[in-house]
């Protein structure tokens, strides 16, 4: 059966891939000319590569792993020493780390936290666990009940120290969801504290060996198209078609470069398009259905990725690490944590600038102006020193609309990959599974979008072979 998908994305392609292994036949059609979605990445004209986004990998990814592991590529995740790295503000350049120990799960974390001294005190620690112990012991409906509080909100009800918030909290709210605690519904982060917590190298973070377009989404693309399948780019969805009974007859693509427009037509049909392109694109007799109104509160938050090439070293650490500056979220030297960029001589910084909704339509002089006087607190001695590394060059990335904004009581608005519409499915992190918006939530919707195709529409022996492709052209 053929099944045409709306977006190249890991969402859209984690679709596609296991729509071939159900015997399926996937078209995947992407906008630009770069396959990736939100882990698209670009060759600037010396040959460095920039991203949209610093992108880790998690012990606590199962799917995304699994996927790693069917692709055959697991050799390409550069997996770091199980720490969790803080910068200190109040003394500039100083790190502070949360060193696991490699004992279970969830003994392992707790140590961490315990021997940790720079950071929070014996009274801190204490009401740190017992505020946790909740999410822990009550489980994930518990968490997923938490939806009505902010993170902040919530901390407070636990009677948790606004220090632990404010040295904690804000950085793993602002990396995890790129918005602070008191934004941010309080499900997200005991999420992933819920999944750190069980797994023992749950929070172990990897870096891939070389950029995501060609180190994990070229992959999957060669994985598909070896099998029937296609993935098209340049090939922007411009009108979802539907028939009297208000299902999908075809995807209306408008034609680039002097192209003619053109219809993709097949027997079903899948949207992996980020939210707020799919509620721009949805058709006017969906919207008065109860299923896509949820929708209408669903939007993408504003992201800036900066790149910044330094003459010289300005660290040798090989992690990710979380800034704690009000103006950026994580940052990690790419020089070290990555194989294809790795420099013995330079530093090259990518950094992720969070909240970003005041700065979002900013000039690029401004963010930098901004991002470098953070970065002289956090390297004070290579940059604010009287023999200053030189910025050689940079680069800025703006997603005006990421990840969906995690608010409380979103969870409630995130459809699910089937529709009430019989030959249309959803895909995307903003799409109902538990790992919310990121590359594991984006990965395991697709799973399961191309899951609940195959259990509505099973497979024959006839969708096996490849069928022909032709696209018509629009009148």
């Amino acid at each position: 059966m053929r099944v045409a998908i709306a977006g190249g994305g890991l969402a859209g392609l984690a679709c596609a891939k296991y729509l071939v292994d159900a015997g399926h036949t996937p078209i995947v059609l992407e906008s630009r000319d770069v396959l990736g979605g939100l882990v698209a990445a670009w060759k600037d004209a010396d040959g460095d590569w920039y991203e949209t986004g610093l992108h880790v990998f998690f012990g606590a990814y199962p799917n995304m792993l699994q996927l790693f592991k069917e692709l055959d590529i697991e050799d390409r995740l550069q997996w770091k020493e199980h720490t969790l790295i803080f910068n200190q503000p109040e003394k500039p350049g100083v790190l502070s780390r949360f060193d696991v120990p490699d004992i279970p799960a969830p003994f392992n974390v707790i140590l961490s936290i315990l021997r940790n001294n720079d950071m929070l005190t014996w009274n801190q620690k204490i009401r740190f666990a017992i505020g946790l112990l909740p999410a822990v012991v009550r489980g994930q409906q518990y968490v997923e009940n938490m939806d009505k509080y902010s993170l902040l909100e919530w901390l407070r009800l636990q009677g948790v120290d606004e220090r632990v918030n404010s040295d904690i909290f804000v950085a793993a709210s602002k990396a995890l969801t790129f918005i602070n605690p008191e934004d941010v519904s309080a499900t997200v982060p005991l999420t992933a504290l819920n999944r750190f917590l069980q797994e023992r190298y749950g929070s172990k973070v990897a870096f891939l060996d070389g950029s995501p377009t060609e180190r994990l989404c070229q992959p999957i693309v060669d994985y598909v198209t070896e099998r029937g399948g296609e993935v098209l780019l340049k090939k922007p969805l411009k009108q979802i078609l539907l028939n009297e009974d208000g299902t999908v007859c075809g995807f209306a693509v408008r034609g680039l470069d002097g192209a003619p427009d053109e219809v993709v037509t097949a027997d079903v049909y899948v949207s992996a398009m980020p939210v707020d392109v799919m509620k721009a694109l949805m058709p006017e007799p969906w919207t008065k259905l109860e299923f896509f109104q949820k929708m209408e509160a669903l939007e993408g938050v504003p992201v800036i990725n900066i790149h910044l090439w330094f003459d010289r070293k300005l660290t040798d650490v090989d992690q990710l690490l979380f800034s704690r500056s009000p103006l950026l979220s994580v940052y990690a030297d790419m020089s070290n944590t990555c194989r294809e960029y790795a420099n013995p001589d330079r530093s090259m910084l990518e950094l992720v600038l969070a909240p970003a909704k005041d700065w979002i339509d900013k000039s690029e002089a401004e963010i930098l102006a901004a991002t470098m006087a953070e970065l002289k607190k956090l390297f004070p001695d290579d940059l604010a020193g009287d023999h200053p590394a030189t910025l050689l060059k940079y680069k800025i990335v703006k997603t005006p609309r990421s990840v969906y904004t995690a608010a409380p009581g979103m969870q409630a608005c995130r459809p699910d990959q089937a529709t009430p519409i019989d030959n249309f499915f959803l895909a995307g992190s903003y799409t109902m599974q538990r790992y919310l918006g990121s590359m594991e939530g984006a990965v395991l919707s697709g799973k399961q979008a191309a899951e609940a195709i195959a259990q509505r529409f099973p497979a024959s022996p006839v969708d096996s072979a490849p069928p022909d492709l032709v696209a018509t052209s629009a009148r």
